[in-house]
């Protein structure tokens, strides 16, 4: 808009001629110069030139929209309500539909909890036909830490909907609607993540899953300052993509143990044992998300999978939805299956002021 020609706005004949001739020929020329300058260049009164900035500022304005506009417009256009079900009824609940369009959404846990089967899972619900509850798109999967397994996926698929992958050339028509990139260093990954916008047109990408990326970087648990940060331009990348592209991004992360000098962070990341009544303890642990602070702010859902004297659970322990929960689950041939659809509220402890470590 800000290229639009004067000479097409409803200027006065008599200032568009003048500015015309002095080859300001573009709404930009003339709303870069200040006031004064346009005074002495057009040689004319201040109110004429006020005037004339004023019309050419409504005429390349962008129109406002009401929030209402926005909710209609992002309905009308957004599958399944903006998102991705994940066929978990508790979760879907407290997500109000499953993992949103257009945010990072963030699994944390130890080795062996089910962060991959998890991604696993939700890659083949994204590629799923819409007639069957899917996104029937494509997916990017960046398999950091090698752990993708088509067979798992197809096992899963045959598993949860027998009726489509028994289907002859469904499974092979299924497994290619997901793109796998295996970078093994930063660098490989910078490339990746730098390809994946015109992907995202090309291939008709519904899901995005980086499983993980606290793999990359040697000792990403360290505290850095946002702009010292080695993942600061990924960061910003993978957030900007979200809200670019309106699909869900989900990303695993690793966890460390906490250390006995972490008693003030976010409730999210270490919790206080001692302010936890004892019935709930059991929910909790000492580890703590890697990346550090500047990740934790993109993050805007965080699922934390543990597992403890033989029991799974998947806590939701960050959502602008959801109070956090605690769902024990199981792995089986489709997946991850909750065991129970009424996750149990968790009591987090009062927020103490952010630790600059």
């Amino acid at each position: 808009m800000a290229n639009k020609l004067i000479s097409e706005m409803r200027l006065p004949k008599s200032i568009a001629n003048i500015f015309a001739a002095r080859n300001i020929t573009t709404a930009k020329d003339a709303l870069s110069l200040t006031e004064l300058e346009l005074m002495k260049l057009l040689d004319v009164e201040l109110s004429e030139v006020r005037s004339a900035l004023a019309l050419m500022s409504e005429i390349v304005c962008p129109p406002y929209q009401t929030a209402l506009l926005l909710m209609e417009q992002r309905a009308a256009t957004e599958h399944l309500g903006g998102h991705l079900p994940t066929r978990l009824k508790g979760l879907d609940a407290a997500l109000c539909g499953g993992v949103p369009f257009g945010v990072v959404t963030e699994l944390v846990g130890p080795a062996g909890t089910g962060k991959t089967q998890f991604c696993l899972k939700l890659s083949l619900l994204a590629a799923l036909p819409a007639h069957y509850g899917g996104l029937d798109g494509g997916v990017i999967y960046i398999d950091v830490e090698s752990t993708f397994s088509s067979r798992r996926m197809i096992e899963m698929g045959a598993s949860s909907f027998p009726e489509i992958f028994h289907s002859k050339g469904m499974a092979q028509e299924m497994a290619g609607r997901i793109l796998v990139l295996q970078p093994t260093s930063l660098s490989e990954f910078t490339e990746s993540l730098e390809k994946i916008k015109v992907s995202l047109l090309q291939n008709q990408v519904k899901l995005l899953v980086i499983d993980s990326m606290a793999a990359l970087v040697p000792g990403g648990h360290e505290q850095r300052a946002p702009g010292q940060h080695p993942l600061s331009w990924h960061i910003s990348l993978i957030t900007s993509l979200a809200e670019f592209s309106r699909i869900p991004i989900v990303v695993t992360n690793q966890v460390r143990p906490q250390s006995h000098d972490e008693s003030c962070l976010y409730p999210f990341q270490v919790q206080k044992m001692d302010r936890i009544p004892k019935d709930r303890t059991r929910y909790y642990s000492h580890i703590v998300a890697v990346l550090g602070f500047h990740w934790a702010h993109a993050v805007t859902i965080r699922l934390v999978l543990e597992a403890k004297s033989g029991q799974r659970f998947m806590k939701v322990e960050k959502s602008p939805t959801s109070p956090p929960l605690a769902f024990p689950f199981t792995i089986n041939p489709s997946g991850i299956s909750l065991l129970t659809d009424d996750g149990t509220e968790m009591v987090v402890p009062e927020t103490c002021n952010l630790s600059s470590r």
